[in-house]
């Protein structure tokens, strides 16, 4: 019995195997549980970036180029600070045999795109001093017939055949020259330089030049007229005149020999007529 109270004292043995109980109740599995949060931390957060950014992965490194036929003025369009040289490009219909060149074989153009500023750099009235032919070959003169990179200026033959014709000199010479990476073009009449590249394809190319290309057909200057003979001096005009014979001179002397000759056969009639009469 307890001594203070009325309740039977419990072996001191019992209530140690009960406290022993309590104190070694198995603690819930924390390791597990840790490791399983940072599976599925991990397994949500690929979910999420596959999810949230699809386009991204799916994304080539390069976009496509654009379907659909090649426009030459739809490309000066887009690039801007064009409006001169597309608007010559469809009133001569050069637009339309460019577009219709690189759409039906591949043999592919080179095109020379002076800007707005290029255009506003020319004499007043020069555009509308040319006649329809003229406008012509001066923007045909600018595409030359076949596709040129970059690189392939520095081993081009001059003078480069242009669509406006012959490049004879005198006539329609484009002239190509390389320093480092920057391309120089001469026509006779300026010197313009490639100032970037508009566009390119592999089949059709575009060069920003910062002139008009001019050609010599058309805008070379008149040749000077030949200088008039240098008149003789009135000194050496009156020597020749008093040297050669005048007509009057030569008028007496042809009168005065055919009364000579009249005189000599009259003397000789007389003298016939005389020995006649003797025999």
């Amino acid at each position: 019995m307890c001594v203070h109270c009325d309740f039977p004292a419990f072996p001191s043995k019992l209530v140690a195997v009960t406290y022993s109980s309590q104190a070694e109740e198995p603690n819930p599995p924390t390791f597990f549980t840790a490791n399983m949060m940072k599976q599925c931390a991990f397994f949500f957060s690929l979910v999420f970036f596959f999810f949230h950014f699809p386009a991204t992965l799916a994304q080539p490194s390069q976009a496509p180029a654009p379907s659909g036929p090649t426009n030459i003025t739809q490309i000066l369009e887009k690039a801007g600070q064009y409006t001169i040289l597309i608007r010559l490009m469809k009133g001569t219909q050069v637009a339309d045999q460019i577009n219709t060149q690189l759409n039906n074989s591949n043999q592919g153009l080179t095109v020379f795109a002076p800007t707005d500023n290029a255009f506003s750099t020319l004499k007043a009235g020069t555009l509308n001093s040319l006649t329809d032919q003229q406008k012509v070959q001066l923007i045909q003169f600018h595409v030359v017939p076949n596709f040129l990179s970059i690189s392939q200026f520095q081993t081009v033959s001059n003078p480069l055949r242009t669509q406006a014709g012959n490049s004879n000199n005198g006539e329609f010479p484009l002239n190509v020259t390389t320093s480092g990476n920057q391309v120089n073009v001469s026509t006779g009449i300026v010197d313009a330089t490639v100032a970037n590249t508009v566009y390119t394809d592999n089949q059709l190319a575009v060069y920003q030049v910062d002139k008009v290309l001019l050609p010599l057909d058309i805008f070379a200057p008149p040749s000077p007229a030949e200088a008039p003979a240098p008149a003789k001096s009135k000194k050496k005009a009156s020597a020749d005149a008093a040297d050669s014979p005048s007509s009057d001179d030569a008028s007496l002397d042809s009168s005065d020999a055919v009364s000579l000759m009249r005189r000599a056969m009259g003397v000789s009639f007389g003298v016939a007529v005389i020995v006649a009469f003797c025999l």
